[in-house]
């Protein structure tokens, strides 16, 4: 089979960990190819809260998700990445030898050098030599709650699994229900713009960040936030798709009406690898396994990055999918070029093309 495309390193995944690694081959003068399910880069900072403030991503004290995914792209653009966007991979191909493609690229026909050949669901195929998983959480979507009736509130919008834009939700009555950081960090977002906000989690004691958590309970202590708690989702209550009340629960069966608008339920992402679990790589909980030193997997020349790589002691960092890009991008280098040193410059030294 003959490619659409050839390059050096093919980036599966266009988060925040697969922009930088962009970046990261640019700067070592590796061309990259990026391929994404989704129709726009970003992940799920684009995708689930682009308007969600990052408060831990260095030299930016707060940072809305969507401008740090923009601000990525320009990063990147000097290096002139191919993005192929709502393109899935379907099929992997290793160890086809570079004299079966290559014929108008004299770079891709390296002497001993086995290349991979990349097909995907638009029917684009992409030969390469190293393969760079970036992917997340893989084909993800929201776990829903199991109440009677959802679907209509979901298609009207009354329940929603994310914030595109705050401003949505000015003057309208908001239930968040859930412990971690979506949940407490979008209680204390929307309360400058709703009319009333609730958060509803079965107990006390939340899964976010200390700081956030000490936030939202100073907001409740000052009458701005309601939080019900111990409580659970129990019902829902409207009609032609127009939320009215969110019914909830204790512990011993004592329900509550709480007026609503609007239903935000924050449980978490379900996580599904897709055709990349079928591609022979070390699994542990639907994460691959990676060398720490390299990222490398199991499987020589395709690499892991970001929230899918998992190690000891492995931290889901959006600062440390950065570290990981830049310790890739560098285990990388020596397959691609096997016939050339490099000779590490920091960016002050060497500076970006076109900067």
């Amino acid at each position: 089979m003959n490619p659409t495309h050839e390059t050096d390193v093919v980036i599966i995944g266009a988060g925040p960990a697969g922009l930088f690694a962009v970046f990261q081959c640019g700067m070592m003068k590796l061309r990259c190819h990026v391929l994404d399910a989704l129709v726009f880069p970003g992940g799920q900072c684009a995708a689930l809260y682009p308007e969600k403030p990052i408060y831990d991503i260095p030299g930016y004290p707060s940072i809305l998700a969507q401008d740090l995914v923009e601000k990525l792209e320009q990063q990147a653009a000097p290096f002139s990445p191919v993005y192929h966007l709502g393109e899935q991979v379907v099929k992997v191909e290793s160890g086809v030898q570079s004299s079966e493609f290559g014929k108008d690229n004299p770079e891709l026909r390296t002497p001993n050098s086995d290349h991979f050949l990349i097909s995907t669901s638009a029917g684009t195929t992409i030969a390469c030599k190293a393969i760079l998983i970036a992917a997340g959480c893989g084909a993800f979507g929201p776990n829903r709650p199991p109440l009677s009736g959802l679907e209509e509130y979901e298609k009207s919008g009354a329940v929603a699994y994310l914030v595109r834009r705050r401003e949505d939700y000015r003057g309208r009555r908001v239930v968040i229900a859930g412990g971690g950081d979506s949940a407490v960090d979008w209680a204390i977002s929307l309360v400058e713009v709703a009319a009333h906000v609730y958060v509803v989690h079965r107990r006390d004691k939340f899964r976010a960040a200390p700081e956030s958590e000490e936030k939202l309970k100073a907001l409740a202590g000052a009458g701005k936030i309601e939080l019900v708690i111990p409580y659970q989702l129990s019902g829902l209550e409207g009609a032609g798709g127009a939320l009215s009340a969110v019914l909830v629960k204790d512990l011993d069966g004592n329900e509550k009406k709480l007026p609503a608008d609007t239903l935000l339920p924050f449980y978490g992402l379900a996580m599904e690898l897709g055709p990349i679990a079928q591609w022979g790589l070390n699994l542990h909980m639907k994460h691959i396994e990676v060398n720490p030193a390299t990222l490398e997997t199991n499987i020589p020349g395709i690499y892991a990055i970001g929230d899918i790589a998992t190690y000891k002691n492995k931290l889901k960092l959006i600062a440390c999918g950065f570290a990981e890009a830049a310790m890739a991008a560098h285990a990388i280098y020596p397959r691609v070029h096997p016939d050339k040193a490099y000779h590490f410059e920091y960016s002050t030294t060497s500076g970006v093309p076109g900067a």
